[in-house]
């Protein structure tokens, strides 16, 4: 009776414990041992030790990147923290014709992210609406380089990836709104606070830890960014390649018949750690922010 009440309960979690061994836990663990090897597709390899990383070290298309994703996230946790919530105080609201307004904010969400990227590609080519328009308006003389300036492609592609975050975090927020206190906003305008009042002392502790969990998910995945920039740029990253992402990298890396599957990994290895930092300090400024 007791040896059944003690392997029940494994029985139960055994199905989804394997599937996390095999399809998690095994390929991360397998993708640190790879970095150090010097392992292709189709051929063998050995080990190089740390020879991977100083590689890295040495490439300057990784240095590209890395300013790139910092870039990126440095410019999107913000406004995808803020601008999602703003929308989900507007539409909670009763006001006419904001059913049209939630459906149309959240389009971009259920859109296919690589259909999106072409029609904005299409947008903002050099013959593109964007340019027709400004240069008929005579708002300017030449064509806007949105695709091909270094800092512009990098700029439309975090344009793109805000515009389409908006309306799925903005869901978010307004499943966290329905557990503020209203009594809480009556009191305040009682006392004669106006709307940024209430705004700043009492939405923004309601909802300060889904601000945080939105921030962990905007900067996980600006710093994983691969579509956008893919479709925009093309695989290469943009001219001379300098708007290139982490991804894009370990793409090129692994990519083909010969790929370095060992370089990738190492790759791989890199945008992990990069992608735990601002997971750590923000739950780090969570747990502060609750004491």
């Amino acid at each position: 009776m007791r040896f059944h009440r003690w392997y029940t309960p494994w029985l139960l979690v055994a199905p989804a414990l394997a599937w996390l061994l095999t399809f998690s836990v095994w390929p991360a663990v397998n993708t640190g041992i790879l970095s150090f090897t010097n392992v292709r597709t189709l051929t063998g390899g050995r080990f190089v030790g740390l020879a991977n990383y100083r590689n890295i070290v040495d490439d300057p298309q990784v240095r590209d990147a890395l300013l790139n994703s910092v870039l990126y996230m440095a410019v999107c946790v913000p406004l995808l923290t803020l601008l999602p919530l703003l929308l989900a105080l507007l539409v909670e609201r009763n006001l006419p014709f904001m059913g049209f307004f939630r459906t149309v904010l959240y389009f971009p969400v259920v859109a296919s992210a690589v259909v999106v990227a072409v029609i904005w590609q299409w947008l903002l080519d050099q013959r593109g609406l964007v340019n027709g328009l400004a240069q008929q308006l005579h708002l300017t003389h030449e064509a806007i380089p949105f695709l091909t300036g270094r800092w512009l492609l990098l700029f439309s592609s975090i344009s793109l990836t805000v515009w389409k975050g908006l309306g799925y975090y903005m869901i978010i927020y307004l499943s966290a709104l329905g557990n503020v206190n209203r009594e809480l906003h009556e009191a305040a305008a009682v006392d004669g606070a106006g709307i940024v009042r209430r705004f700043l002392s009492v939405t923004v502790p309601g909802v300060r830890r889904t601000m945080i969990l939105v921030a962990v998910l905007v900067a996980v995945s600006s710093l994983r960014i691969f579509t956008e920039l893919y479709i925009l740029g093309g695989s290469a990253g943009g001219v001379g390649g300098q708007d290139v992402s982490l991804v894009m990298l370990i793409q090129n890396a692994a990519g083909g018949t010969s790929g370095r599957l060992g370089y990738a990994s190492s790759l791989s290895v890199l945008l992990f750690l990069v992608t735990i930092v601002p997971m750590l300090l923000l739950a780090r400024l969570n747990r502060k922010a609750e004491q």
